[in-house]
């Protein structure tokens, strides 16, 4: 009888310590698997700038899952390549997107600012370059040409064999934004060629002998024709540098003069959006090359103005002074991620490592209640993906 309470009671004992090993075996996995999920949570960052060279950089997103990314240079000769992502910060180049400079082409060098749209079921192609009929010998001959794909990935060609329209004066920089009637605006950047303007400034460049008169590059709107080749009506001017010293915008905007010692003044770069019956213009402003270029925006209540700059600007600008390492933020386009509430300021910049080449970078941007902007950048330190729903 003994030995048969001994043995239950041994049974019973080591029926007892398997429970036990068995549920601090299952807290340890559940801690593990917490502890996965943390690690795997921390993992979705990235650092800025993103691993490709591009200038003036715009992100077209296709609905379909992926990302196409255009811009200034990134290896195209004589015109446009294209890099794809799904996640908005691993890159894949896919291949050069349209070529100038042919025989048959109106243009011929200085392909600038590509920005790609996707309407009625065709990409469209916005972008500057010299313009090859030049009977002036104009040092700067830029314009605004338009080509149409029926992929993101192209080819493109060209629209027409020549410019869009001749505004008379080069121009660089082409924005385009369909309002909420259907009707499509067109934003470009007459450049500093050959276009001195009078201001406090330039008298006061004058006076110190700096220089004898100050270039000025300015921003324009117009209606664009439904078949994107052709403008409707005469150009507004929309954006300019300020004209007096005591202007909240004057400091920074006049930093090419007294700072990077150029006689020109630039607001260049354009980006229009909607939101909250409020239009906003992003603008880059100073010398493009320059380690001061930064953004600043302006509002208005149409999509031809008048638009009044923010006192808060720039919105965006180099941290070098600060302790970082980017400098020349500038010509951005906004990318709208609507299902997470998100939205970003995708620009180039530079770093102490990549020197004078320009880098992508991609910033989240926020409006607050009082419908300021805000540009969370930049930033180089570790950040959540863009399709995550953590916040910066």
């Amino acid at each position: 009888m003994k030995h048969k309470i001994f043995y239950n009671f041994i049974i019973l004992f080591g029926l007892l310590f398997f429970l036990t090993i068995s549920s601090c075996k299952n807290i340890k996995n559940q801690d593990n698997k917490e502890n996965a999920e943390i690690i795997i949570e921390d993992a979705l960052t990235y650092k800025n700038p993103l691993d490709v060279k591009f200038g003036d950089p715009y992100i077209l997103d296709d609905d379909t899952g992926t990302y196409y990314l255009y811009g200034t240079g990134g290896g195209a000769v004589d015109g446009f390549s294209v890099y794809s992502s799904t996640n908005l910060v691993d890159w894949k180049y896919e291949k050069q997107i349209y070529y100038g400079n042919k025989k048959d082409s109106w243009c011929i060098s200085a392909f600038w600012a590509p920005e790609c749209y996707k309407f009625n079921g065709k990409y469209y192609l916005f972008y500057s370059a010299n313009w090859k009929k030049n009977p002036n010998n104009e040092l700067e001959n830029f314009h605004i040409g338009v080509a149409v794909s029926n992929s993101p990935t192209g080819p493109f060609e060209d629209i027409k064999n020549e410019p869009l329209f001749e505004p008379g004066y080069p121009i660089i920089d082409a924005n385009v934004f369909q309002n909420n009637d259907g009707k499509y605006y067109l934003y470009y950047s007459r450049v500093c060629y050959k276009h001195p303007v009078q201001s406090e400034l330039a008298e006061w460049a004058k006076n110190n002998g700096l220089f004898n008169e100050i270039e000025e590059s300015w921003i324009y709107g117009v209606e664009l024709s439904p078949d994107f080749k052709s403008v409707i009506g005469e150009p507004v001017l929309l954006l300019q540098p300020p004209k007096t010293l005591e202007d909240k915008n004057s400091e920074w905007e006049n930093r090419s003069v007294t700072l990077d010692n150029v006689n020109r003044r630039w607001t260049e770069g354009s980006y229009l959006f909607k939101k909250n019956e409020l239009y906003y213009m992003m603008y880059s402003a100073n010398h493009y090359a320059g380690e001061n270029y930064a953004i600043g925006y302006a509002t208005s209540k149409s999509p031809l103005g008048p638009f009044k700059k923010s006192d808060n600007n720039p919105i965006l600008q180099k941290n070098s002074n600060n302790g970082g390492e980017v400098t020349g933020t500038g010509h951005n386009s906004v990318l709208f991620l609507n299902s997470l509430d998100k939205m970003f300021c995708v620009y180039h910049g530079r770093t102490s490592k990549t020197g004078e080449e320009r880098v992508v970078f991609m910033d989240e941007m926020k409006i607050l209640d009082d419908g300021s902007l805000k540009v969370l950048g930049p930033t180089t330190k570790e950040i959540p993906m863009p399709l995550t729903t953590k916040n910066n």
